[in-house]
Order: C-alpha cells, then sequence, then structure tokens
C-alpha cells in the first residue's frame, strides 16, 4: 500500500516541502530470510564485518586525533522511550566502608537499577526484536530465552566495533535545524546528501543519520519520546542492500515513528535486526559532530557484555 500527499512545513525561518511515501511492509517468511548469509549458526550478523581491514580503513580518517562523544549523559530525568512507566534509571550512592589503615582511605560505590540493554543513548542486539516467535538467523524466542537472559543473540556476543562512520545530515539538506515529526526519510533522501557530501556507503560501514530530533533530548524530554522523522521502509531496504555494521540516528527509534501505515509497528527495527542482522544505534548525540563538519569518521563502539542482554546503553566516539 502506498499513499502520496504533500505539505509545507514552516519551521523557524525554513519552508520545508514535504513528499511522504509509505510504505507497507510484510515480513518474509522463515524459509525466505534463513539461514542468514553468515551461516546457520551465526549470532553476530554484522558485526561479522568487524575484521583488521575494517579498522585500519577508519584508523586512515584519522587526521587530527580530535574526539567527539556521540552518547548522552545517563541520569534519571532522560526521556525514555518505549511504553510509558516500563524503563528507568536510578542511582544509589554507597559510603561503602572507612579503611581502618593509618592513610584513612574511604570508599564510595553506587547501586544502579534499570534497564541498562534499552536506555541513553542504546545499541540494539538482536534478541530485541522478534517477527512473530521468531528472531534474527530465526533463533525461536521458545528455544532461546530464559529468565536470565538468552542463550543466544546476546549483546555480549558484538564485542568491539571500530569501522568508518559516514554522518548522512538529512536535516542539513533540507535546510532545516530538525525535520517535522511526520517527515519520512526516504532512500533518495539519503542518495542526495550521500551526493551532496561526496561520499559512498560501503560494506561494514557505520551509517548515522541526522535529523535534528536530538535537540529535544535536554529540551522537550516528553516530546523526545513521541512522534519524529526517521527512515522508512524504502529507505531501510535500500541501506540493509549497502550492507553496513550498523544503522544509528538521533531519534528514539531510527525510523519514522509512528509509521505512516498505521497497519504496522516499527517494521525497520525488524528489517534491520530481524532479517538482515544489522544493529541499530539510537538516542546519538550528533549536534557537536554536525557544526564540526565532518562527515567521515572512525566511529568507536562497544556494548556492555551482558550475557544475555537485548542491547547495551553505550558511550560511542567519533575520531577523526
Amino acid at each position: 500500500m502506498k499513499s502520496l500527499f504533500r505539505k509545507i512545513i514552516t519551521i523557524g525561518s525554513f519552508l520545508l516541502p514535504i513528499l511522504s511515501t509509505a510504505q507497507s511492509w510484510i515480513p518474509p517468511s522463515d524459509s525466505a530470510r534463513c539461514p542468514c548469509k553468515w551461516g546457520t549458526n551465526d549470532e553476530r550478523g554484522s558485526a561479522n564485518h568487524m575484521k583488521p581491514e575494517t579498522v585500519l580503513r577508519a584508523a586512515r580518517l584519522v587526521k587530527k586525533g580530535q574526539v567527539i562523544e556521540l552518547g548522552h549523559i545517563l541520569s534519571a530525568s532522560m526521556p525514555f522511550s518505549g511504553t510509558p512507566g516500563t524503563r528507568s534509571f536510578n542511582v544509589l550512592t554507597k559510603r561503602t566502608f572507612m579503611n581502618p589503615q593509618s592513610n584513612k582511605r574511604g570508599s564510595n560505590e553506587e547501586y544502579i537499577t534499570g534497564e541498562m540493554g534499552q536506555i541513553g543513548t542504546q545499541f540494539d542486539g538482536f534478541a530485541h526484536q522478534t517477527i512473530g516467535n521468531t528472531l534474527y538467523n530465526c533463533y525461536t524466542l521458545d528455544s532461546i530465552a530464559t529468565r536470565n537472559g538468552f542463550r543466544k543473540l546476546g549483546i555480549e556476543k558484538v564485542g568491539a566495533l571500530i569501522t568508518r562512520g559516514v554522518l548522512i545530515d538529512i536535516a542539513g539538506l533540507k535546510g532545516v535545524q530538525v525535520l517535522p515529526v511526520n517527515y519520512e526519510i526516504t532512500a533518495n533522501d539519503i542518495q542526495q546528501a550521500l551526493t551532496k557530501q561526496k561520499l559512498e556507503i560501503l560494506p561494514g560501514d557505520a551509517v548515522i543519520i541526522h535529523t535534528g530530533h536530538g535537540k529535544l533530548w535536554d529540551t522537550d524530554k516528553v516530546g523526545f519520546t513521541k512522534a519524529q522523522a526517521g527512515i522508512g521502509v524504502e529507505a531501510a531496504l535500500w541501506l540493509a542492500k549497502k550492507d553496513p555494521m550498523l544503522v544509528g540516528s538521533d531519534n528514539s527509534a531510527v525510523e519514522i515513528n509512528p509509521n505512516p501505515d498505521a497497519k504496522v509497528s516499527l517494521p525497520v527495527h525488524q528489517i534491520m535486526l530481524v532479517v538482515n542482522g544489522i544493529h541499530l544505534l539510537e538516542n546519538m548525540k550528533l549536534d557537536e559532530l554536525v557544526k564540526s563538519g565532518v562527515r567521515e569518521f572512525q566511529l568507536i563502539v562497544q556494548p556492555l557484555k551482558i550475557q544475555g542482554g537485548t542491547g547495551s546503553t553505550v558511550a560511542p566516539v567519533a575520531v577523526f
């Protein structure tokens, strides 16, 4: 099902013509998508791109030795996506003890509760999403899920990822600071931005999409978790063919949310994670990187080794 409609959205002093091409999506059958291209027993998906040549290609982009942090600070007041009230982050500091020796060494610690796999700037693993009862590479939920984590596809399987990052500035392409919340980023948008930036996506790259939505992280915490611009089905299918290591964005879903087709729920999550084994990196802090003018860099990110976890809060960095 395809719908076509045009709107003129006013943002500050900008007029943005919107062309939305909502595309519905039907998940492929298990037999059509499995086994995955990495093999019958694979659990790492796009992380298999992590090889010495991938690291060296990214290292060659480092000219100044400058580092920009791409992760938000974790706090109890940060925005929480998902069903209201289901995610939280709490820190209780502990004065553990004062050592009896003459130098009076004291110790402090913290007790943390929260959904450590799905808060803050977060890295989605393959146990995070399903199509019915099956996950990436057709592992079944019933066979790998336990109360204390997943037997397969746990986030600890990802490891450190060091690769070429490509920032695709869609907000900049459209001449706005923040894309309208109902704007579906298309494959044509991405191609236009890449042409403007004189870049191309290579297999194993980290594709980072700037929507401007991250500006709401500190200023409108409720609005940040609601409707947001992002890639749609058509753009996701196009990106998946480029075979990236991960796809990230400064919004909470990477994709447009809610989807223009009310019959589907976050289909890009299924396209990337379940069908193609491509990781998602959400809630990125991109303002400083956008301002720097750098669009090609070395990206370094490593999920926490939560055994059997569905994802991980992360603190990625761009080095150039």
